[in-house]
């Protein structure tokens, strides 16, 4: 099912969602109405393309919800020269704003069927400096970085010391962190050869992306 609709859902997605959640980077803004957010939605769910919620799109992942999307997008201040590393490749739709953002922009998923999904909506939608990799961004270094910024579309308990070490001196990594029932986007900064600055940023659950270790639960 179709919204009937489309440009009406996507004025009232970005007023009555993300505006309210201090999204109020008008570059943003503009690119929420220039990327098309239901190219990227599977079709059985095309109805809730501007819905205030997390969409499925196979093998467990999700879409995050849009006023999530666009907060992480605004805070991460990524600019035209940079680099950029998203865990999470999913739909491609946060590839697809950050392309708009970024010189280049590298995308991963530890599954090969969303690589595909993502690499196919990204050149349907005429995206030209993204790479999408099947690659497991959990377990080590990749030869292409470091990077300028790094996203991860989904929490995490902990972001890995190895992620971190793949920024650049000054480069950013955001990520939802923490476990339910209060998780916190947090934003580090590399500002030393070993040497972070962390800031939590504002609270939100978001689903977990795949093989990143969890916290130990004590049970009495």
């Amino acid at each position: 099912m179709k919204i009937s609709n489309t440009p009406q859902a996507r004025f009232n997605m970005i007023e009555q969602q993300i505006r309210p959640w201090n999204v109020l980077d008008t570059h943003i803004l503009e690119l929420l109405t220039v990327v098309a957010r239901e190219e990227f939605v599977p079709a059985a769910h095309q109805a809730l393309a501007f819905a205030d919620l997390e969409i499925p799109i196979g093998y467990g992942q999700f879409m995050l919800a849009p006023r999530l999307e666009a907060r992480l997008l605004q805070d991460l201040h990524v600019q035209k020269h940079e680099r950029v590393l998203e865990i999470g490749a999913g739909s491609g739709y946060m590839a697809a704003l950050l392309s708009h953002q970024a010189k280049s922009v590298l995308t991963l998923d530890t599954h090969p069927e969303l690589a595909d999904l993502a690499y196919t909506n990204l050149q349907k939608s005429g995206v030209k400096n993204v790479e999408v990799r099947v690659a497991d961004a959990s377990q080590g270094l990749l030869a292409e970085g470091p990077f300028d910024a790094i996203m991860l579309s989904g929490s995490v308990a902990k972001v890995p010391k190895q992620l971190l070490e793949q920024l650049t001196t000054s480069g950013r990594l955001i990520a939802i962190v923490g476990d339910e029932p209060i998780m916190s986007a947090t934003l580090f900064t590399r500002v030393g050869d070993s040497d972070f600055h962390c800031v939590k940023l504002w609270d939100a659950n978001a689903p977990r992306l795949e093989n990143f270790a969890e916290t130990s639960q004590f049970v009495f």
